[in-house]
């Protein structure tokens, strides 16, 4: 059977059973908890909670589901490549049930599905079952051990050999401390080429014993005196690894030869196209050997074997997280995919790469599992155009690095030869990871090839004062906070009142500025994005300017438009009465602004898809911005995001907010939240259209900013421009109300200025730019005809330096031009001539080369491997495939040099 014939045959099998089938929910975590959706059940949730009612009739439901475990509490990352089984990136195959069947049903099915459907010998199972040590939760699962039991006998077997307990490391899920609980049951294989082994390796981490599903039933609830209670209704939750299946019937002959085989996920279909494309792109072979445990790799073949599982991992890991709208950062989960990616591109030097590869690996996955998972293909531009960037971007500080790491590990050992272990300092590591974007399990990865330590201690600390540099550096505008008098908090009353009366608690310098503390205060404070509010502070007959607001701790600062070296006769009064009133005209611009970023939200998820989430954003009196993950959006989209919020506008909606518990909100996936904030018992939610308070709105958000109280007060909103702010993040600034109508009209008379400059009505204006351009391109396309004809005319005048180096063709030649010239006359060159050409030139003071190999000579010579190793002479790097590669550096002065060292290395 094929992979894809597995997957289809678990789906129909339970189809027949009833069981409504799902598409696999994205990568992208609903719970704002979790790093990455790391189990089939995670979609589930809210039905498990009973926070939302079950959508499927009868209530079962079956999936494969996309997972990702790499970082937090699940993390295979570190033992990718070095075994056949581990992953970054799985598919899982499960069954629900919500309140049907439960423990009768799901063993038999899994039975029937294993045994009767694939084929499984019966005789090699092994089933787990719950049997609590001192101190464990709940009872024995006699029931479960009666079903598996009458299912072994049924098949000649002794349940006392086949049913094998566990205690609740092994056979006991919880959700969580306290929540929804209850035993598991788990089908094991016994792949030994004789099959005899009596369950003696089962749950021994034996690689020829394998856990292939696990049957949970959730029947409990963890209550926090420690105690459990029988659930109202009970579950059924499971789940399959796909890629553990696949091994074992494809590894086994489909399960008919146990003996002489090798079972490994990486001996699949599912791994075999990824692998093709590597060795198409590297030049070597897959070998199928493994590391002897301990090691990285102690043959070339071996850590070349490694590299392909690694790569071929990671590529699947970080295809489907981009495509499903998680993007490589700085922090959170988009850091740990950029750590997954800056492996595979380290891992890469493996197999010869020097240049940008890992990007032409996507469209092996958008061919080859495009079907099941359609996201994938839909958006493999933006997925090989983020993870090009972030190659280049890395790459251009990979060299520098590993030369680094080197000369670190050359000192090491003449400074302590003889002496164990060698270990690599911290502040070695730090300098990597600051200086060179080197994450620190990348130093450990690399130490642990070359036999050494790393002192990951010293690191975190290191780490931990740079955190809290970048700490003090966010405080600096409220240095003074620590010398407050006061501990009562600010209470704001800004939501529902642009002025209020109070008094002054307390005066104090902040930098250069006065600011004084209010026990009430109508102004908002800058947070999430909002600009702090400005106005007017009123003690009698004088008045103060307030120019901004600011949090620190659970007070405003009301910054004055006072120097600190004021005289303080000129300061308000503390203690004293005061009355406080926002600028109301500025207020009301900012939440025009904040209300259309939700409106603007919402309509960017319709128009690009779920997966688009804000990633920061300003809203002030005079625009707004919006960063969110996506790749650049088409005008076309543009124009449907306008017109959709526009529509909303017009619809004059509510805007509501409402103060509700976290916990009852916090596994709603139609209510945005985002990971990463800490969140505390209550939140505020921001509602818009559907019923006041009802949480049933078409937008809602956490959000503690101030807003309109209906759509139709934000008047007007107009899109300036979307740009790029970093790799796979996209910026839109936007503006709303009077500012929209500013903008709206600066661009009509912009519009008739450029009109009457290029003599044309309005009307007419379109058509004259496009016959300007034309002309334009007409120009551009002769220029371009007269540069390729005179660079092949400089191509015809090298032929005659063409030479034989031993039985190869050869033509080396110095011909000072630009990069794109050089690339054009090797173009020309392989059109007339057959073997290895390679043109080195120098222009502005930068050196490039290109190089070409044509026909059988690959064989002979590639062409990247040529490039890559002159590069360094000329002060850069280079690299490529067998036929086709270039490069370049700095050291003019070598060129000749480096062309003459060519000619060495192909003969």
């Amino acid at each position: 059977m094929t992979s894809a014939e597995i997957r289809q045959s678990f789906l129909d099998f339970f189809r027949s059973k009833g069981h409504t089938i799902v598409p696999s929910s994205s990568l992208l975590p609903d719970s704002p908890n979790l790093l990455f959706t790391n189990a089939g059940m995670n979609q589930f949730v809210p039905i498990f909670l009973g926070l939302q009612p079950c959508p499927f009739h009868p209530p079962r439901a079956a999936d494969t589901q996309k997972c990702i475990r790499a970082g937090g509490k699940h993390n295979d990352l570190e033992d990718v490549g070095l075994d056949t089984y581990h992953h970054t990136f799985f598919e899982m195959l499960g069954n629900w049930s919500f309140g049907d069947y439960f423990k009768r049903e799901a063993i038999e099915w899994a039975w029937e599905l294993v045994t009767e459907v694939w084929g499984f010998p019966k005789q090699r199972l092994y089933a787990t079952v719950y049997r609590p040590g001192p101190g464990e939760p709940a009872e024995f699962d006699e029931e479960a051990w009666e079903h598996w039991a009458r299912l072994f006998r049924a098949a000649g077997l002794d349940p006392e050999v086949h049913i094998r307990f566990g205690g609740k490391k092994d056979n006991f899920w919880m959700m969580g401390d306290t929540g929804p609980c209850g035993p598991c049951s788990e089908i094991h294989v016994d792949l030994t080429p004789e099959g005899d082994t009596r369950g003696a390796l089962v749950n021994q981490g034996h690689p020829q014993c394998i856990e292939i599903w696990n049957l949970v039933f959730i029947q409990f609830n963890a209550n926090p005196d420690g105690t459990f209670s029988p659930l109202p209704a009970r579950h059924v939750d499971t789940g399959m690894g796909f890629e553990r299946v696949t091994a074992i019937i494809q590894g086994t002959r489909g399960l008919r030869q146990f003996a002489g085989v090798r079972i490994s996920n990486y001996e699949t279909d599912i791994f075999r196209p990824l692998f093709e494309a590597l060795e198409r792109l590297s030049g070597r072979r897959y070998g199928s050997t493994l590391p002897r445990p301990g090691t990285a790799g102690e043959t070339e073949q071996e850590r070349a074997d490694v590299a392909f599982r690694v790569i071929a991992d990671h590529i699947r890991t970080l295809s489907f997280a981009i495509a499903d709208g998680i993007l490589p950062s700085n922090e959170g989960r988009g850091y740990v995919l950029r750590r997954i990616l800056r492996r595979a591109v380290r891992y890469g030097r493996n197999l010869g790469f020097r240049q940008p590869f890992f990007h032409r690996l996507v469209g092996v996955l958008a061919d080859t599992m495009g079907d099941v998972f359609p996201e994938i293909r839909a958006r493999r531009e933006q997925v090989e155009e983020v993870i090009r960037q972030e190659e280049e971007a890395f790459n251009r500080t990979l060299d520098r690095g590993l030369q680094l790491f080197e000369e670190e590990v050359s000192r090491l050992q003449t400074a302590g030869a003889g002496v164990e272990p060698r270990r690599i300092s911290g502040d070695f590591a730090f300098k990597l990871y600051d200086t060179y974007g080197f994450p620190l399990d990348l130093t450990q990865l690399m130490a642990r090839e070359r036999g050494l330590t790393l002192d990951t201690a010293r690191f975190e600390a290191l780490m931990e004062e740079q955190r809290a540099r970048a700490r003090a550096a966010q405080k600096k505008t409220i240095v003074e906070v620590a010398r407050l008098e006061t501990d009562t908090p600010t209470r704001f009353v800004g939501y529902e009142q642009l002025a209020s009366e109070g008094r002054v608690l307390q005066l104090t310098r902040v930098q250069d500025r006065w600011a004084v503390i209010l026990d009430v205060s109508p102004f908002y404070a800058e947070m999430g994005g909002q600009v702090g509010d400005t106005g007017e502070l009123q003690q009698g007959d004088r008045s103060w300017r307030i120019v901004d607001t600011r949090k620190a701790g659970l007070v405003w600062l009301h910054f004055l438009d006072l120097p600190a070296d004021a005289d303080e006769s000129a300061l308000p009064e503390p203690g004293e009465p005061a009355r406080f009133q926002v600028d109301r005209s500025r207020r009301l611009a900012i939440q025009r602004h904040h209300t259309v970023t939700h409106l603007f939200h919402w309509a960017l998820r319709e128009v690009v898809g779920r997966e688009t989430m804000q990633k920061g954003s300003y809203v002030g009196p005079d625009k707004l911005t919006f960063d969110f993950n996506s790749a650049p959006l088409r005008p076309e989209q543009l124009r449907d995001i306008e017109r959709l919020v526009n529509e909303r506008i017009l619809e004059n909606a509510p805007v509501t907010a409402i103060e509700v518990k976290y916990e009852h909100v916090r596994h709603r996936p139609d209510i945005l939240q985002f990971f990463g904030e800490k969140y505390g018992e209550w939140v505020r939610v921001v509602q818009i259209g559907g019923t006041p308070g009802g949480l049933d709105g078409y937008s809602m958000e956490l959000c503690g900013g101030t807003h309109t109280a209906a759509t139709g007060e934000i008047g007007l909103f107009h899109i300036l421009g979307e740009s790029g702010v970093a790799a796979g993040i996209r910026r839109v600034e936007a503006v709303a109300g009077l500012a929209a109508w500013e903008q709206v009209l600066a661009a009509e008379q912009l519009l008739r200025a450029t009109a009457a400059r290029v003599q044309a009505p309005v009307g007419e204006l379109e058509r004259k730019i496009e016959s300007l351009l034309e002309q334009q391109k007409a120009l551009e396309k002769q220029l371009r005809a007269l540069q390729q004809k005179q660079s092949a005319a400089a191509a015809e005048a090298l032929l005659a330096r063409a030479e034989r180096r031993g039985d190869v063709p050869v033509l080396i030649a110095r011909h000072d031009a630009d990069a794109e010239t050089l690339q054009e006359m090797v173009n020309a060159l392989k059109s007339r001539f057959e073997g290895v050409i390679l043109l080195g030139g120098v222009a502005d003071g930068a050196v490039s080369l290109v190089a070409a190999v044509t026909g059988p000579y690959t064989a002979r010579v590639q062409a990247g491997r040529l490039v890559q190793q002159i590069a360094p002479l000329v002060g850069g790097r280079g690299g490529g495939r067998p036929d086709h590669a270039r490069g370049g550096g700095r050291d003019a002065a070598r060129l000749d040099e480096a062309l003459a060292r060519a000619r060495e290395l192909v003969g």
